[in-house]
């Protein structure tokens, strides 16, 4: 194992490819969320290699399904910063191709704390990054943004509402995610509209 992803490291720019280097760009934290534009989530495990972005292809499909691709922005990233700029993990890219999902985009970022001023919902797959993650908020207005990601789950229970990480495992932990993701984001894809009411406020 190349390292311990028990530890979760600090954000770091120089390890960051949209704030280093000569194509350094700042998508983030440039525009405040409002409550008239896109609702915008980001969706958060680890790595970002597996979990997350497997969350954010299938909700950004889904959305696309419904109509929704212009009224929600979806994006994803880790808490730790050892796959900074690398594609997904192949054993979750070759579960989502073969149930027809385009995971050819993705390339890994870790979350900033200016993600909390262009987001208006930060949703982590387990305990440990939804720690991290609420750590991380500059703001107690900042905190209320993130939730459990299967707080969604119609499927998830007080002691089973976390998203197990498959990275350690075969094919059959990659299996089980995308199943919890897709009947997660088809709850997430329903609420777009209550979500967008609480917003407002």
């Amino acid at each position: 194992m190349r390292y311990d992803r028990t530890q979760t490291l600090p954000y770091d720019a120089r390890r960051d490819p949209e704030r280093s280097g000569p194509h350094a760009t700042a998508p983030y934290g440039d525009r405040m969320t409002t409550t008239d534009g896109p609702l915008r989530i980001a969706l958060i495990c680890l790595g970002n290699i597996c979990r997350s972005p497997m969350a954010d292809v299938v909700l950004e499909a889904k959305l696309a399904d419904a109509g929704l691709a212009d009224a929600v922005e979806v994006g994803s990233g880790g808490t730790g910063d050892w796959h900074v700029g690398e594609p997904m993990d192949e054993r979750a890219a070759r579960e989502l191709s073969a149930h027809g999902y385009d995971p050819s985009r993705h390339r890994a970022r870790t979350i900033r704390p200016d993600w909390f001023q262009d987001h208006d919902l930060i949703l982590t797959m387990d305990r440990s990054n939804y720690d991290d993650v609420v750590a991380l908020a500059p703001t107690d207005a900042d905190r209320t943004k993130v939730r459990m990601f299967r707080s969604f789950d119609p499927d998830a229970g007080p002691t089973d509402d976390e998203v197990p990480d498959p990275w350690y495992g075969g094919p059959a932990g990659f299996e089980q995610v995308l199943r919890m993701v897709e009947r997660t984001t088809d709850a997430i894809v329903e609420s777009t509209a209550a979500l967008r009411d609480e917003r407002r406020g």
